[in-house]
């Protein structure tokens, strides 16, 4: 199998507003790119790069039609270039293995489907297929969800992991004990990732994978969203009505600059806000008001 790729070259400053404007139409995986095009696959927190315009690489399924992306991103970045090409599957995997390595994040080991323990005391572990959708635990944004899991966790809580991805951030959620686990996500390629690593991690009678409309009506213990701050915003009234009174929420996939509106939006149902940052990007946590709004 082929993939298509779609290449912008942008300045670093607005690296950050085109990876999520690159995984909100459906990239199934983004790399950063120097001029000698070597890969860093969800760059670490404390790893940004530092050439003064970055390749920003956007993997995407074949058959997906990529002109009308590029036009978005033309008319968003005004001196940036687009290309369009193909990658062959091998080279995608090669890739990845070349960049994608175990990391311990807390407690937390996240390892590849192959990779070895470390056997340290008191560590969680969680392996992923790596590479078919987005949650490798590298980049900010996820990082920043398991931090947070890590530091508060859920044993023997229900949790919603909304826009699920990889379905790394339920199951870190069940590897620090929560009972069980829920995992939606419109884009079919990650419910196919994130069936594929309940299976890897034997816990596939305790998390359920559904698309959005099949979640069930109910109440969650803790719900977890790493997406993007429009969807956040715009989804607020649903992840309100999904967490239990004085359930906890965390919110992620969200830049700096529109922390402020996030949080108004679901200042109406929750309370006690908490906000974490790493590279531009913020985590906001917060419980739910004990009576309902």
């Amino acid at each position: 199998m082929s993939w298509q790729t779609l290449d912008v070259e942008i300045d670093r400053s607005d690296v950050g507003a085109a990876e999520a404007l690159l995984e909100l139409a459906g990239a199934v995986a983004v790399s950063l790119l120097d001029a000698g095009d070597v890969p860093q696959l969800e760059p670490r927190p404390d790893e940004t790069p530092l050439w003064p315009v970055v390749r920003v690489r956007a993997l995407y399924p074949e058959g997906v039609e990529l002109g009308p992306i590029a036009h978005v991103l033309a008319a968003r970045f005004p001196n940036a270039r687009a290309t369009i090409g193909t990658l062959a599957e091998r080279d995608w995997q090669d890739a990845l293995v070349a960049t994608v390595r175990p990391r311990r994040i807390g407690s937390l080991e996240l390892l590849g489907a192959d990779d070895s323990p470390t056997g340290a005391a008191g560590t969680h572990t969680v392996r992923l297929h790596m590479g078919f959708a987005f949650g490798t635990g590298e980049h900010p944004t996820t990082r920043l969800c398991l931090e947070w899991l890590d530091a508060t966790p859920p044993r023997g809580a229900t949790v919603l992991d909304y826009g699920c991805g990889s379905g790394v951030l339920a199951l870190a959620a069940l590897a620090l004990g929560a009972s069980r686990a829920w995992a939606v996500d419109d884009d079919p390629q990650a419910l196919a990732a994130a069936r594929a690593n309940a299976a890897l991690n034997a816990v596939t009678e305790r998390l359920t994978i559904a698309a959005p409309d099949a979640l069930p009506e109910r109440r969650f213990d803790v719900v977890l969203a790493n997406i993007l701050a429009g969807t956040l915003i715009s989804l607020a009234p649903r992840l309100a009505a999904s967490t239990a009174p004085g359930g906890r929420i965390a919110l992620s996939g969200i830049l700096a600059t529109q922390r402020e509106a996030v949080e108004a939006a679901y200042a109406p149902y929750f309370e006690g806000f908490a906000v974490a940052t790493a590279d531009g990007w913020v985590r906001l946590d917060a419980r739910r008001s004990a009576v309902a709004g």
